[in-house]
Order: structure tokens, then sequence, then C-alpha cells
């Protein structure tokens, strides 16, 4: 027998890159493609006899699929976010969990969190599709404001934030506030910021918020209906993390009653979506398919991680981007 590994639902990985065939020295390589609501014992089932498992946002590996597939060793995401893979049970089951290393997907990301920001609050999708409809007449509606005169608020402080507060601060003499409890007040205030002690502060105060943390349990929908009535009217929510940070129905309310000024998502609830979402019926709301990490130098860091993390287990190295390192590992049967 040999070494297996799976690519599951990637549409990403090794598209620009020797990464595939550097998999391939190692071991078989399968693409596998997957309902994104599979359950965990189909989905053990798809994947039988694979040690490694390159994973994407997509399908959820639960408790019930770590209990039905005794083969797999490790699972690296192609990516930065692991709210797909339950952690406990893969922990518990002898799995190790590893991701892309957050810097290697900094830039790119915090840099169309920027475009995202300046597109709303300049309104100019909006203001694009207008001319295309023959409206050049109209542009007096989109009359935009000027970052050094708005409070920006950062949730979330990590790689990516802290890169999105640095570029917002030093090139657009902006006010940043930042909330993110596990970060030290010292080091977000040596960085230029504004230390803010809770989420309920920085709501109150931002004139755009942009949303930089994971997803968890507590983070889910930290973004509601009482969030929103927190904020300021005319506020602009920028989010590049993870889609189920924010209550898509409070999104919808409060664009309906104008409190929210703008909205411009990366990533949306429940993604992928259709042409049918109700979120795209309005003219305020910029979505892009969850491209924060689709730039060259992204995907080709991303796919390097990817292959060394394999590549060092193999050859019992450290891993850089480990999640979960069980203290009793599974052995790899080949």
């Amino acid at each position: 027998m040999t070494v297996r590994i799976a690519i599951v639902n990637s549409k990403s990985f090794g598209i620009y890159t020797n990464a595939i065939d550097r998999l391939k020295k190692l071991g078989e390589v399968i693409k596998v493609d997957v309902p994104k609501d599979i359950d965990g014992v189909e989905l053990a089932e798809k994947l039988k006899g694979v040690h490694f498992i390159i994973a994407s946002v997509t399908p959820f590996y639960g408790r019930e699929f770590f209990e039905n597939h005794r083969d797999v060793v490790m699972i690296v995401r192609h990516g930065i976010g692991y709210d797909n893979i339950d952690v406990r049970a893969a922990e518990e089951h002898g799995v190790i969990v590893a991701r892309v290393p957050g810097w290697r997907e900094r830039e790119a990301v915090a840099e169309l969190t920027i475009a995202l920001i300046l597109a709303a609050l300049r309104r100019i999708v909006e203001a694009s599709n207008s001319v295309k409809s023959g409206r050049w007449h109209e542009r007096a509606k989109y009359v935009g404001k000027e970052l050094p005169n708005l409070t920006v608020g950062v949730i979330g402080f990590g790689n990516i934030g802290s890169r999105v507060a640095g570029i917002l601060i030093n090139g657009f003499n902006a006010k940043v506030i930042v909330y993110d409890p596990y970060v030290p007040k010292a080091y977000i205030e040596r960085l230029g910021c504004t230390y803010v002690e809770s989420l309920d502060e920085l709501l109150k105060q931002s004139d755009i918020i942009t949303l930089h943390t994971i997803l968890t349990d507590e983070t889910k929908h930290m973004i509601n209906r009482e969030a929103f009535e927190k904020m300021k009217n005319g506020v602009i929510i920028v989010n590049t993390a993870r889609g189920e940070l924010i209550d898509t129905s409070a999104l919808i309310e409060y664009i309906e009653k104008g409190k929210v000024a703008a909205a411009a998502l990366d990533v949306v609830e429940g993604e992928p979506i259709d042409e049918k979402h109700p979120l795209q019926k309005y003219s305020n709301i910029i979505i892009t398919p969850h491209i924060g990490a689709y730039t060259y130098e992204s995907l080709i860091g991303m796919d390097e991680a990817v292959v060394e993390a394999i590549e060092n287990y193999l050859n019992n190295k450290p891993i850089d981007g480990i999640v979960v390192m069980p203290r009793k590992r599974r052995s790899l049967m080949i």
C-alpha cells in the first residue's frame, strides 16, 4: 500500500504551482468533490483509505466522520479558517489538524478588505452600474465620505486585522479602534490604534466595522439585531472573515431600515449563494465570492504550506500551522 492524499472540494489548490506533482512523489493523489452538507458516515465512506485530507471550506468534518474513518492521520486546511473541522473530535481520535499559517494570506485578504471599504464608502459599484445603464447624469447621488474623518472599528486583531488597521492608519490617516479580548492593549496601542474594552463600545463608536475574527460558538452571529441597535446610523459593515459572524436576517432588516448604509461582504452565511439570495436585491450590498485569498502570491504560498505540512509529517519534522496535535496520535498504516 501507498500513502493516499485527497484534495477535497478545492477549486484552487495546485492551479498555479507544482503542488500536485510534489504530492505525487509522496503517494497517490485523488481529487474528490462532495456536497457541502454531506453527512459524516457518507463522507467517511467517500474518503475510505485516505491518509491525508487537503480540506477546503466545505464539507464539515465532524465527530461522526472521525468515528467512521480510521485511516486519516492529518487534515490540512487549504486556508486559515478551520471552523468546518470539529477539532475536539479530531483530537480525541488522534488526528492532527493543521492550517495555512495566517501570514500566507495576510496581504491578500487585507488588501481586499481595504478595497471593499473604499467600494462601499464611495459607492463605486453603484456608480459604475449607473454609467453602464446610461445614467451618468445621476453622479451627484454618489457622494461619499473620507476616511480621515471616520472611525473604523476592527473586530479581531490577528494577522489580517492588524494589517488592515496598519493600512488604514498609515495610508489613510483613519482613526482605528480595536476590539480583541485576546490581544494585549499595549500591543494594539503601540501600532497606533485605540483599544476598546468591549464590543458594545466598538459598535457605538464606529462609522465602519470590519470583521477579522474566527468563527466559534461564541462569535457566531455576533453581529445580530442587538448589535445593530447599538450601531451608529449610516454604519458600513465589511466582512472578509466568515459569513456566519453576521445574522443575515438582521442585516437585511437594518439595511431596510436605513441604519446600515452599506455592506461589503466577501463571505456570506451559508455560502455559496446564488442570484436568488435575498441579499442580492440591494444595490448597497456588495458581495464577492470568497476571493479574499485569491491573489497569485497568496495561492502559491497556501499550496506551499499545505505540501510542506504533509512532507514534514512524513519526514518527522515540525509542522507549521498546527491547530491540533493530539498527545496520542494515529499511526500511518500503509
